[in-house]
């Protein structure tokens, strides 16, 4: 059993440093990085980033990839499993070491969701957006909200949902049409999210709502409890992957959400939307990035045992040609998402612009990875005895989450001409 972790303390969440003379650890793929820190432009992880990588692969290694091919064909959610990821602190990465978290970095994040993503992408990406809710409650607001969600929050003790999508506005997010009509000190609610993972499990729906006629800055965010009156919840969604996430529509019909409950003033939702995505693309690619890696390493391990015309079929030129494209295209979107990470938490004035590109390529490249190792595989590949189908099914919706990738080559090419 891992330890608990102590917001005031990282030495807690990266273990004891290995002496100077000691081997550096190795990144999956079989990459050895050796510690150099430098700014948004670091090119290899550092002693303590390499650490807690390495924490979260043994979490993932012990909780997470013996169990995720059950989970996925009885549709099981492992709750219990997410929760105890919050003793090593993951259901607080990047919420302030002020209000109980680790207080990480956005590269940090990044590499603890690629790392549990290795298991299953389903429920790292599930803690992510517990993440993500989390994050916002503690950026943007008031003293007295953080004081009554995040303390649950931290600890997993409560789990939180995102919810912005809607049946009629997806990447129109802005278009949204849940309405919050102000009646003395709380909001009335009425209207429907889509697709929010979570729902109906989760305790606790951080939500964007219209409080406002101007498209973008008549948005609010609120804070609403899963036992408020009128609110319920669609029948569970029956879905391709991500069968080890529940996924369901939240009803909102005349709920009253105390005024108390909104996250900062009214009309800043759709920025506080708008940041959370900088981070939530970024996450969304690294789980790629983890699901490919997986899929990548039982490929090269399956096609030097595999056998045809009396030798392992690694011997042929063709299968080098291809794992050799499936790796390389898997560093370079790992390492364009490393330093997207990077300028997210530097607040990098082209941040926006390189999460996207890092989003867009990360999870491209990883569902191509994850296709070519099934191809490798041949008919074994299709059969839900190996891993590589539940990857192809998983990681498939990561182009459509957090903005599809078209949306993000809209955002690049918009930036581009901008400048």
């Amino acid at each position: 059993m891992l330890c608990p972790i102590h917001s005031n303390d990282l030495g807690n969440l990266i273990g004891h440093r290995p002496p100077p003379d000691a081997p550096f650890p190795r990144l999956s793929g079989g990459a050895t990085a050796r510690p150099m820190t430098t700014n948004a432009g670091q090119f290899q992880l550092t002693e303590e980033q390499l650490q807690i990588q390495e924490m979260a692969q043994r979490f993932t290694a012990d909780n997470i990839t013996p169990f995720a091919g059950e989970w996925d064909e009885k549709s099981h959610f492992p709750i219990d499993v997410i929760k105890q990821s919050a003793e090593l602190g993951f259901g607080a990465i990047y919420v302030s070491e002020e209000s109980g978290g680790i207080g990480l970095g956005r590269l940090e994040a990044a590499l603890i969701m690629e790392a549990m993503a290795y298991g299953c992408a389903a429920t790292s990406s599930f803690i992510s957006i517990h993440n993500m809710a989390a994050w916002m409650i503690d950026r943007f607001g008031g003293e007295e909200l953080k004081g009554r969600y995040l303390p649950d929050l931290v600890t997993m003790n409560k789990v939180a949902s995102y919810a912005l999508t809607e049946p009629g506005s997806g990447s129109d997010a802005a278009g949204l049409k849940t309405t919050a009509k102000l009646d003395g000190d709380h909001y009335v609610l009425n209207g429907t999210k889509q697709f929010i993972s979570g729902s109906g499990f989760n305790d606790v729906y951080v939500t964007m709502v219209r409080t406002g006629e101007h498209k973008t800055k008549g948005i609010s965010c609120l804070v609403i409890d899963k036992d408020t009156p009128g609110v319920s919840f669609g029948k569970p969604e029956k879905k391709l992957g991500w069968n080890a996430s529940p996924t369901a529509q939240l009803i909102f019909e005349d709920a009253r959400v105390p005024v108390a409950n909104r996250v900062g003033p009214e009309g800043d939702g759709f920025r506080y939307a708008m940041a959370g995505l900088d981070g939530g693309r970024l996450n969304i690619g690294a789980c790629s990035l983890g699901g490919a890696q997986r899929c990548l390493d039982e490929a090269v391990k399956y096609t030097k045992e595999r056998q045809q015309f009396g030798q392992p079929i690694a011997d042929f030129q063709n299968t080098q040609f291809m794992l050799a494209d499936m790796a390389t295209d898997l560093e370079a979107a790992r390492a364009l998402l490393y330093l997207a990470a990077a300028k997210v938490t530097d607040n990098a004035p082209d941040k926006s612009k390189f999460s996207a590109m890092a989003k867009r390529l990360a999870t491209d490249s990883g569902s191509k990875v994850v296709n070519d190792a099934l191809q490798l595989f041949g008919g074994y590949g299709y059969l839900k005895e190996y891993p590589i189908e539940r990857f192809w099914r998983d990681l498939r919706v990561h182009s459509i989450l957090e903005g599809t990738n078209q949306v993000m080559r809209m955002i690049v090419g918009r930036e581009m001409l901008r400048q």
